[in-house]
């Protein structure tokens, strides 16, 4: 499975403290969350704790290189 790229800028969101395990493939119905699209891909999630309600810009290209959250990366696809 090549990695898919949802969308060339972030998921902008406002987050409850939790888990959550964000997509890291591309593939998920759920973006930018995993839905188990990934099965077989040898894709894993990340998982993201979250301590306390804040805004958060999940990556939506797939190809950052710090993790979950946006780093610009999407400006040079």
């Amino acid at each position: 499975m090549e990695k898919k790229i949802p969308q060339k800028s972030p998921y902008v969101m406002e987050m409850e403290p939790g888990t959550y395990a964000w997509c890291s493939c591309g593939a998920s119905s759920k973006q930018p969350f995993c839905d188990g699209s990934h099965k077989g891909s040898g894709f894993t999630p990340t998982m993201e704790t979250i301590e306390e309600k804040t805004t958060k810009a999940w990556c939506g290209c797939k190809h950052n290189k710090s993790g979950s959250f946006c780093d610009g990366s999407h400006k040079d696809l």
